[in-house]
């Protein structure tokens, strides 16, 4: 169904009672609900540059769309601000509301091993159809090839809320094809990663001209990349299950993640350190480097402590004398990474047995195997990122409708605000929530209004 183009009053700029920028995850959800719950008449317009809408859906999950995880929680997001306040926007949407949305609209969802949510077509377009269709069945305009360039607010004390907005429109927004007025606006713009669906980061610039800051903002969920021929970029292509661990200048830990860790030609990728990306660049001094003094290591045995295999070498030397080296890397690891692990790592002969190996040989062999050192060097950038981190602070909307408390008549979703969740559906889970809250509370503000002529 093509997109359709609001009403244009003769001699002047188009209209709309609501006006949504950006129709990605978060945009959809608030165009649908706006345009559901809004008081008949009501004119939903959404807005995106892109000619063809849905791009970061399409290819999340490796084209098959993760729309959700089966358990989710605070603890699985990241945020300069509170905690609690991401607690209040997941509760007004869980994921039993999600699986049950996607019902309605015709798309049956499957939980994998993992916790992860698919539909059972296992293609992205099978979401993304539904999400178009809900919002065109609502009645909301989908707006392609529409690139906002401005926006600017009437002055906020010319519009209190009691007062009816169609005297006045509140948003005068320019866009690539012309002019559009709106009296309420979502912006849900996104953020900065994976620029080639068109995510620029321009939607900041937008948020800072209507009164909002935006705190610092760096690549989440991304590859890490070790330095150039370090010996573990030649073991690209193997997993393995790991701990990696973040530990500060004084020792102290500040994050463990456990997942899988990816080498890759470039360095480490996988759920594991996509996951402690965000954490390892946090406290960091520019984006893409690493907060100085901290040091990122891996177990490559996690469902054992140093401590723990320290003691099984020392009793397998006893009861085992006979087993090398390398037979006890090969019982967790591929015989390839155990070599080079031993060649580079424990600088021993790997046919050497446990009754023959020297106490500081041993206790290299348990580093090597539960801290191995990941000396990262930065990451890959928004290029390869998931997700943005930092953006607009919490604290600046109302949780209940995501209004903004700094401009009238404003509110915001998704991506844009400093909220950032572990890989596995739990973004776009934070997308539904807010693009719900605010096409709700966009729409609860016309409520007791007329909606505004052209």
């Amino acid at each position: 169904m093509p997109p359709t183009s609001p009403p244009q009053p003769q001699g002047g700029p188009a209209h709309a009672d609501i006006a949504i920028i950006g129709a990605g995850a978060a945009g959809l959800f608030a165009a649908i609900f706006a345009a559901r719950h809004a008081p008949p008449g009501t004119r939903v317009v959404a807005l995106d540059g892109a000619k063809k809408l849905g791009a970061k859906i399409l290819i999340a999950g490796g084209g098959r769309c993760n729309v959700t995880h089966d358990v989710i929680h605070p603890e699985d997001y990241a945020t300069s601000g509170s905690r609690n306040a991401i607690k209040k926007v997941l509760k007004s949407f869980s994921v039993a509301h999600t699986i049950d949305f996607f019902a309605q609209q015709g798309v049956e969802l499957k939980v994998e091993d993992t916790g992860k949510l698919f539909p059972t077509t296992d293609r992205a377009r099978t979401v993304l159809n539904a999400l178009l269709t809900a919002a065109y069945d609502a009645g909301a305009q989908l707006l392609t090839d529409h690139r906002v360039l401005d926006i600017q607010s009437a002055d906020a004390e010319s519009h209190p809320e009691s007062e009816s907005p169609a005297r006045t429109p509140r948003f005068n927004i320019q866009t690539s094809q012309g002019p559009i007025t709106a009296d309420h606006v979502v912006l849900s713009t996104g953020g900065l990663a994976l620029p080639t669906t068109g995510s620029d980061g321009f939607g900041y610039q937008l948020a800072r001209a209507l009164g909002h800051s935006v705190t610092d903002t760096r690549p989440a969920l991304v590859p890490l990349l070790l330095p150039a021929n370090h010996w573990l970029t030649a073991l690209k292509g193997i997993a393995v299950d790991t701990v990696l661990t973040l530990a500060g200048p004084t020792g102290k830990i500040l994050h463990r993640q456990p997942g899988a860790t990816l080498f890759t030609h470039f360095g480490i990728s996988g759920p594991g350190p996509m996951d402690i990306s965000r954490h390892l660049f946090a406290d960091a001094p520019a984006p893409g480097n690493s907060a100085p003094g901290n040091r990122l290591t891996a177990n490559l045995i996690p469902t054992h402590t140093t401590e723990q295999i320290d003691a099984a070498l020392i009793e397998q030397a006893t009861t085992q004398p006979h087993t090398t080296v390398l037979q006890v890397a090969r019982r967790t690891l591929p015989e390839r990474f155990a070599a080079a692990l031993i060649d580079h790592e424990v600088h021993t002969e790997p046919d050497r047995p446990l009754a023959h190996l020297p106490k500081d040989i041993r206790r290299r062999l348990v580093t090597a195997l539960t801290a191995l050192p990941l000396p990262i060097t930065t990451d890959r950038g928004y290029a390869h990122a998931e997700v943005t981190a930092g953006g607009v602070p919490l604290a600046q909307t109302q949780l209940s409708t995501m209004a903004s408390r700094v401009c009238p008549g404003l509110h915001l979703a998704g991506e844009i605000l400093d909220v950032d969740g572990r890989i596995g559906g739990y973004n776009f889970q934070w997308a539904w929530c807010t693009g719900r809250l605010a096409g709700l509370g966009a729409a609860a503000h016309l409520s007791s209004t007329p909606p505004s002529s052209p």
